[in-house]
């Protein structure tokens, strides 16, 4: 009895072993088998000890009256720190607070050595307005000390790079990390991050890119990898590598919790960003990009009708600055770019970029619709200088995205004169949403005063403070109504 029993119990076994193999691919069993194991557990002890070397903690300090300004909007504090609501940490401000100001200001971040000569990438609000930057580095299980000096910085994407001081006579090759290509990087794949967390030196995590190109309102470049793998306060500048050690990313923000930790959701710049403005960094210190004139927001479906519109790709174009490259060539206000110098612009987003990469001097021919027909328009594009910043209409904090109304817009939506601004989008779940403001409304007051475009309704959000509410008059249709949004 016994023996019949686990005579058909072994039957069944390998039934369904047999069944198994024929419904699993070959692949997948392969992938489930021990065999994988020992890659899967070692490939990441062999990253760690080949690139934890080049990895190195970067450490500031500014004297006391030396207060940076800030010009790259990177993720600010969150919720109770310094009043601001973006849930975006900054990884230098959140781990090290503000100090008082008659105390040097001490900062730390990290950094990655890429040649043998010392120069390391990092990023910029690390060493921003420092006067002494000092470099850590493990030489054979003991860490050295040396003194960096910035070479270049670039404040809009939120790269910096440094070069160790040498003695005289030193001849020191430094470990260094191969820069890798972020531009096949594939959602899934298996990444590392090594930096100083905390101030924890060389300290090395494990996950995969969770999502590509994402834009957490930094400024006009946004492009980012978004990781799972555990970043914290100092691992900024440190760098994410694949499973081939080379580097794709450069570690920079995160959204973290109550805590100020890792929650994981981390953010990483491409590292193909980097490899294309090294140079200018190396050679003068600055990066050159184009600069082309305009004013540009997202086509929402509102606007898509609105415009006689039959697609929502492209930029539309909100403003032309006057005498700018734009101006110049023939761009008008409500033009929608569709393509620029052969290169399609899908989204908004994608502009900014494209005409950054272009050089200075270029003629290009750009692609606009207007008025429902297509037109070729030829510009030569110019340098982007520090004043001339890359416009964008985004959504604010109370969840609106606002325009200057136009000609063109207000005969579209049938509004009665062209004071106020209009709202293009709102985000759903955000405040303005839950009291009632919709698309197409139009705002002509706010806390009583007036709004006549979005210079004063941005003027007057600056001045709310969070928990307070904000009076608005909104027209809507023929009529006109109030409506109280609370600052969360």
């Amino acid at each position: 009895m016994l023996k019949s029993f686990v005579h058909r119990a072994r039957l069944t076994s390998l039934v369904f072993v047999f069944l198994l193999s024929v419904v699993i691919s070959p692949e997948i069993l392969f992938a489930l088998s021990s065999n994988t194991q020992p890659l899967a557990s070692n490939i990441f002890v062999e990253i760690a000890k080949k690139q934890n070397p080049a990895v190195v903690n970067v450490s500031t300090k500014a004297k006391a009256d030396a207060t940076p300004q800030r010009n790259f909007p990177v993720p600010r504090p969150g919720p109770g720190q310094n009043k601001s609501p973006d849930p975006f940490r900054d990884f230098y401000d959140r781990f090290f607070g503000e100090r008082p100001n008659q105390q040097p200001k001490r900062g730390m971040g990290s950094g990655f050595v890429i040649d043998k000569e010392g120069h390391i990438l990092t990023n910029y609000h690390v060493i921003e307005g420092a006067d002494e930057i000092v470099v850590m580095l493990e030489d054979n299980g003991k860490e050295k000390e040396y003194d960096a000096t910035l070479i270049g910085s670039d404040s809009k994407t939120d790269i910096a790079l440094i070069k160790i001081n040498r003695e005289p006579g030193d001849t020191t090759e430094f470990p260094f990390l191969k820069l890798g290509s972020s531009e096949n990087l594939e959602v899934g794949e298996w990444v590392v991050a090594i930096g100083n967390p905390f101030g924890l030196s060389h300290t090395v995590t494990v996950g995969v890119v969770s999502a590509l190109g994402r834009s957490i309102g930094a400024g006009p470049y946004d492009e980012f990898i978004q990781t799972d793998a555990s970043i914290n306060p100092g691992n900024s500048g440190g760098p994410l590598i694949n499973i081939d050690g080379q580097v794709i990313g450069i570690n920079t923000a995160i959204i973290s919790g109550n805590s100020g930790g890792n929650v994981g959701i981390g953010f990483a710049i491409p590292i193909n960003i980097a490899k294309g403005i090294l140079k200018d960094l190396k050679e003068t210190g600055s990066v050159t990009r184009g600069w082309l004139g305009v004013m540009i927001q997202k086509i929402t479906p509102e606007l898509e009708k609105s415009f006689g519109l039959n697609q929502s790709e492209g930029a539309l174009v909100g403003d032309v600055i006057p005498d700018g490259p734009a101006a110049r060539g023939g761009v008008k206000r409500g033009d929608v770019i569709i393509n620029f110098n052969n290169q399609p612009v899908r989204e908004m987003e994608d502009l900014p970029k494209i005409v950054a990469a272009t050089n200075p001097g270029s003629a290009v021919d750009v692609e606009v619709i207007r008025d429902g027909s297509r037109k070729i328009l030829h510009i030569t594009i110019e340098v982007l200088k520090d004043s001339q910043e890359v416009v964008v209409a985004k959504a604010d904090p109370l969840g609106l995205q606002v325009q200057d109304i136009t000609e063109e817009l207000a005969q579209g939506l049938k509004l009665q004169g062209m004071e106020g601004v209009l709202v293009s989008d709102v985000a759903a779940g955000n405040a303005a949403s839950e009291a009632g403001i919709r698309r197409g409304d139009v705002i002509s007051e706010m806390n009583r005063a007036p709004v006549k475009n979005t210079g004063d309704y941005h003027k007057l959000l600056a001045s709310v403070e969070k928990g307070s509410s904000v009076l608005f008059l909104v027209k809507r249709g023929g009529s006109t109504i109030y409506i109280a949004v609370k600052v969360e």
